[in-house]
């Protein structure tokens, strides 16, 4: 599929979903990362009266939001910016911390991070009558590389279907800003966080796997359990039948 073509059915798609569910526009969170960066962009073009990008500082590298803006900046992109670094620090202060293994309680905190902006989101959405737009990939759901309620909370996942390589590939059709596609990926949920560093594989690979099933024997099973684990986190929540 040309990529005009897959712009056009990803806009068309969004648009569609909106409006059947009687909702007016679309709400999305700029984290300064080319997922969200493309994501942004799409549902401008969808809703171009009718889009909010959201920009959510919570201790993050100043880049981060530098990058948000520009992309703002650059597609005209209508933005609220909402700090939440207080919020996180008063939960942080008045929640237990009863695990001792370092690498536990970061992701906790990381994910409490998510959940927050998830909250942010959604408090757009109500008053405006919009959906919440996440910008999670194929690659990234796959593994559940994302936070549950948190940033896989959404209404909808336009880019849902496509791999990294791909959001990558329209990010230089849409002019995204180099700097944006060429940085390593990161959720920035603490501090030189990356997501290659932390999966242990890159994203190429993951996606050459995913595509085409080769990955050398070690990785694949890395994958494949990582997809097992994670399954819970693509389903609805099971409901006890009696």
């Amino acid at each position: 599929m040309k990529t005009e073509e897959l712009i056009e059915k990803i806009v068309s798609w969004t648009r569609d979903k909106v409006l059947t569910a009687g909702c007016k526009g679309v709400v999305v969170g700029m984290s300064g990362g080319v997922d969200s960066s493309v994501l942004a962009v799409l549902c401008h073009q969808a809703f171009p009266q009718n889009m909010l990008g959201v920009l959510m500082p919570c201790h993050n590298s100043p880049a981060a939001v530098e990058h948000a803006q520009a992309v703002a900046s650059q597609f005209s992109i209508p933005t609220k910016i909402v700090t939440l670094d207080s919020v996180f620090d008063i939960l942080l202060e008045i929640l237990p911390n009863d695990r001792t293994d370092p690498l536990t309680s970061q992701i906790a905190k990381g994910n409490l991070k998510a959940r927050l902006r998830m909250l942010t989101l959604y408090y757009f959405a109500n008053q405006l009558n919009y959906m919440v737009a996440g910008s999670s990939n194929r690659s990234e759901l796959s593994i559940g590389y994302f936070t549950k309620y948190g940033d896989g909370g959404v209404d909808i996942m336009p880019l849902g279907s496509l791999v990294k390589g791909q959001i990558k590939e329209l990010a230089r059709f849409l002019n995204i800003p180099q700097q944006i596609i060429d940085k390593p990926p990161s959720a920035d949920l603490w501090e030189k966080q990356t997501d290659e560093d932390e999966l242990g594989f890159s994203y190429e690979e993951l996606d050459r796997y995913l595509i085409t099933g080769e990955a050398n024997e070690e990785l694949r099973k890395k994958i494949e359990s990582m997809i097992a684990a994670s399954n819970h986190k693509r389903q609805p929540p099971p409901v006890a039948m009696f």
